[in-house]
């Protein structure tokens, strides 16, 4: 029993889950083929203003291109062997979940691309980092980690502005939500964070996405 808590089996169990479905999308007319994303439920703005909500979630388990899923589970991999450790299999599998929904509100508020990828839950786990480095900053580390993720975030967005089809708005809203679902799931493996933090970082959540996801709505349904 103590072996398989031990092992990252959230961790294996979404690298899974992304490469069923990238097995089905190929299978199905391809993963680079724009009518099948959609069907599989990629994030499509038309189709959210008229209530496919679901697509705000979907969007993290499907991905355009070979070449896009193996850049991803690898980076879940070995993100996720550590996080999923440090903060346990459930807090793990929400802040997957919690930061790609964000990621994927924040890209329909302000992008009318279709998007997908697990890159939105990606940069939540640098947000998560960010979080360790702020919270536990006297473990040496911690502290040090947080940092080298802090030049690898920087790194990243840099990246993201120069190169051609990356959703960076996605990004950002994965980082932000991350950042913030990481102080409310908690960390107990490490230590305790202060109520207060927890309560604010749900608030802020609820209350930002809440905010991106109207504004997404208001913006596509009545473009200026």
């Amino acid at each position: 029993m103590n072996s398989f808590r031990k092992k990252p089996i959230v961790t294996y169990g979404l690298i899974a889950v992304n490469l069923l479905v990238f097995i089905g999308m190929t299978l199905s007319g391809g993963s680079q083929n724009v009518v099948n994303l959609i069907a599989w439920g990629a994030k499509y703005n038309p189709l959210i203003i008229q209530g496919e909500l679901w697509r705000l979630f979907t969007p993290m388990f499907i991905h355009i291109g070979l070449e896009h899923l193996a850049l991803n589970l690898l980076t879940l991999y070995f993100l996720g062997v550590q996080l999923e450790q440090l903060f346990g299999k459930w807090r793990f599998l929400a802040l997957y979940l919690i930061s790609g929904v964000g990621g994927n509100i924040l890209s329909f508020a302000l992008s009318s691309n279709i998007s997908a990828g697990a890159s939105t839950s990606l940069f939540g786990f640098f947000g998560a980092y960010l979080m360790l480095g702020e919270s536990f900053r006297q473990n040496q580390y911690i502290r040090m980690i947080s940092r080298q993720f802090l030049v690898l975030i920087v790194l990243n967005l840099g990246f993201d502005l120069f190169a051609g089809g990356i959703d960076i708005w996605g990004h950002l809203g994965g980082l932000l939500a991350g950042f913030l679902a990481s102080y409310a799931v908690g960390v107990p493996n490490i230590g305790s964070i202060p109520r207060i933090k927890r309560i604010i970082s749900v608030v802020a959540l609820v209350v930002v996405y809440g905010l991106l996801l109207q504004t997404g709505f208001n913006h596509w349904q009545y473009p200026v």
